[in-house]
């Protein structure tokens, strides 16, 4: 009797066809019918000329990452064969049969291959190969450590790949294009309850990128903070100005909660490193949506304690922002990504093992980081910004502090009394400077004073980028004190101008500042140094203090920020809030928005005003400033 049945290719397939019914044969049948003597309840198979069988069967991978440009994160099942190359098996939890035709060549799969496929696409969630999110490009990564069979080939992402630019986010700003493009990153990794690294260049707004990404994804509430104490005032005072609609809670100093129900009632609770290491257990007691630490090369060292305190907090997504992702070698790399895609590169002994501080190295951990890690510099993005960004920095006092300022404060009142004026200001401002310059004391400066913190801190990411940066202080002694200060601190440069620097040696200083081919720093007092230089080197402007007259901070800043520069200029202002300084801050705004309206006059009272409120205002009385 005539056998009717017949083989039938479908798509990569050889099927059997009886009739209507199509049925599959396995792979090692096939391959003993064609090769051990024939299967006689088998048809003959096709001739040579229509089919040719090879006898190589085929290990299959699962491959996956960025394997397309402009496609974003995908898998894919493959196998490769010497003569044909890369072959790439579809449908892998439909297919039937356990081999494929290509190039009209039967090649069989090894034993239990497909079956091997089909577990790991289901353990990370894959239906089908194709696009996949970021959490499921992560668990095959860590899938690959483990089993045969999974290969990650990760590269540098654009953030435009795994996230579109956001433009609908509540907060009271105009986002430059870049930041959205960051927003739009963030918000990608906060809904896969990933993390992720925001690494952009000081001035290019990663505060405003933060706040935007809370506002903008409610399941990043509560969200925690975590700052320098330098930085408390900064965040309150940005969530404030961008997102007033968003309630935040500073925990700090000696009234602060000791219940989680106080800290789960605000959106965003602000808390310094210290403060939370001591105040763990609390902590610990919330599940935060999102946890974010601001310069996070605070736990660049693993075994720190504050690092092993950050990493225990329950949260749902992790965001590590800092300017300077690494400072001195890789492993501080590691440890960021630690906090923020825990295991991602693997444990510390591993990731030491596999990677030296090289840059052939260095570039690998490139490529894997790549769609953790958004990195932009102000170089990059300069199309986008204004020749000119202006950073303001408010900053607290810690109580201590607060209470030698309100003790300064009083002796003013009780020297001078009604009388009190600019001379009275002097010493206020001189004690905001640095207490240094009144009481006489010795000692690491950056101790003393939450200020001088706070501008080694930018010092050193400026230095990172190998920039310069003119600092400006109307103090001698703080100007003998930086001189002195940085170069055995940061082992760089610092030179100084002010009235006791000939006038003939103040360009020959400028002309070495500007022939440096390393970072360098120069100090200069705003009377001696602000006015007929042109300092073009120098691409950031740090006023360690607001100045009485507004006019002598523009003529300082304008010594970097004028013609001949050809990058944009950073301009920092650091302050102290609840201070003289900050009367003089709002004065100098004041007087801004006056000559912005063409106001030809002021009121000739507002010195009086000003100089009154100054000496009255004191950050001892201020929230969080008594004992």
């Amino acid at each position: 009797m005539e056998d009717s049945r017949q083989w039938e290719q479908l798509g990569d397939e050889l099927k059997l066809r009886d009739g209507t019914q199509v049925s599959a044969v396995p792979a090692v049948r096939l391959f003993r019918h064609a090769f051990r003597g024939g299967d006689a309840e088998l048809p003959v198979l096709p001739s040579p000329d229509r089919l040719r069988f090879s006898r190589t069967p085929l290990d299959l991978c699962v491959e996956a990452g960025f394997l397309f440009d402009g496609q974003g994160a995908t898998c894919r099942v493959v196998a490769e064969h010497a003569a044909i190359g890369k072959i790439e098996v579809a449908d892998i939890h439909r297919r039937e049969s356990d081999h494929i035709i290509v190039r009209n060549i039967w090649f069989p799969f090894a034993h239990g291959a497909l079956d091997q496929m089909r577990r790991i696409l289901d353990a990370v969630g894959v239906a089908r190969p194709g696009p996949i999110n970021l959490r499921q490009l992560l668990d095959f990564r860590q899938l690959a450590r483990r089993t045969p069979g999974v290969i990650v080939r990760t590269g540098a992402a654009d953030p435009g790949i795994i996230g579109s630019a956001a433009t609908d986010v509540d907060v009271a700003a105009k986002l430059y294009k870049y930041q959205e493009v960051g927003v739009g990153w963030l918000r990608t990794l906060a809904r896969e309850c990933l993390g992720g690294i925001l690494a952009d260049e000081m001035g290019l707004g990663k505060t405003l990128q933060v706040i935007a990404l809370v506002v903008a994804e409610s399941a990043t509430r509560p969200a925690l903070v975590v700052s320098p104490v330098t930085l408390l005032a900064n965040w309150r005072r940005e969530f404030s100005r961008f997102a007033p609609q968003i309630k935040v809670l500073v925990h700090h100093g000696y009234d602060r909660t000791g219940f989680p129900a106080e800290l789960t009632d605000a959106d965003v609770v602000i808390v310094p490193y210290e403060t939370l290491v001591r105040d763990l257990s609390l902590f610990r007691m919330v599940h935060w949506g999102a946890v974010v630490l601001d310069e996070a090369q605070n736990i660049r060292n693993p075994d720190a304690t504050r690092t092993e305190a950050v990493k225990s907090l329950k949260r749902n997504v992790s965001i590590a922002v800092t300017g300077t992702p690494v400072e001195n070698r890789l492993e501080d790399l590691w440890s960021l990504s630690d906090f923020a895609v825990p295991g991602y590169l693997g444990d510390r002994k591993t990731f030491l093992a596999a990677f030296e501080d090289n840059p052939h190295d260095a570039r690998r951990i490139a490529e894997l980081m790549g769609p953790f890690i958004l990195r932009r510099r102000v170089h990059q993005v300069a199309r986008d910004l204004p020749e000119r960004i202006d950073v303001p920095q408010p900053l607290e006092f810690p109580p201590w502090l607060a209470q030698e300022y309100e003790q300064v404060r009083q002796q003013i009142a009780t020297e001078y009394g009604r009388n009190a004026g600019f001379a009275g200001l002097v010493r206020l401002r001189q004690f905001c400077v640095h207490p240094f310059l009144l009481e006489g004391l010795s000692g690491d400066p950056a101790i003393f004073s939450p200020k001088y913190a706070r501008l080694i801190e930018i010092l050193e990411e400026i230095q990172g980028n190998r920039e310069k940066a003119l600092v400006f202080t109307s103090f001698v002694g703080m100007i003998d004190l930086l001189v002195h200060d940085i170069p055995r601190r940061l082992g760089v440069s610092c030179m100084g101008i002010d009235g006791r620097t000939r006038v003939e040696e103040r360009q020959e200083i400028v002309d070495r500042f500007a022939d440096a081919t390393e970072s360098e720093f120069l100090v200069l007092n705003p009377y001696a140094g602000g006015t007929g230089l042109n300092i073009t080197a120098a691409n950031h402007v740090i006023h360690l203090h607001p100045e009485w007259n507004p006019a002598t901070q523009e003529q300082a800043s304008a010594r970097a920020y004028r013609r001949g520069q050809e990058r944009p200029v950073t301009v920092h202002l650091l302050y102290y809030v609840d201070t003289v300084e900050q009367v003089m801050v709002e004065r100098m705004e004041r007087k801004r928005l006056l000559a912005d309206a063409a106001v030809p006059v002021e009121d000739p009272d507002a010195d009086r005003v000003d100089i009154a409120r100054a000496l009255l205002l004191t950050p001892a009385l201020s929230e969080g400033g008594a004992p």
